[in-house]
């Protein structure tokens, strides 16, 4: 059901950027001059829809930077709690090694 849903939402997308493509194939002219605007040094004749997804997926690529950059501390914060977790579990093991099997039962019913 999921991958229907999935499928639902992404091949209509997919469908539009085909037909912005196919729609879009004029070339313009990227410049990297701010100079010289009659003869740039750095410019290219690409399609509009080249530059327009390029765009777009520059943009993704910087949202997710920031959003993985905005996320450190909670990155962080679960580390130290998977090692206080371990050392935990670790020092919890070693007390049930050195406590008597015959103990046990009189530790679990509270009479300690």
């Amino acid at each position: 059901m999921k991958s229907f849903f999935k499928a639902l939402i992404l091949v209509p997308i997919a469908l539009a950027v085909v037909l912005f493509a196919v729609a879009n194939r004029a070339p313009v002219r990227v410049s990297f001059d701010p100079v010289s605007r009659d003869a740039p040094q750095f410019a290219f004749d690409v399609p509009l829809f080249a530059v327009v997804l390029a765009a777009l997926a520059v943009g993704v690529l910087i949202g997710g930077f920031a959003a993985w950059l905005a996320q450190g501390k909670h990155r962080k914060a679960a580390r130290r709690n998977r090692r206080e977790a371990e050392a935990l579990r670790a020092e919890t093991q070693m007390l049930r090694s050195a406590v008597p099997d015959s103990a046990l039962p009189a530790l679990t019913n509270g009479r300690v």
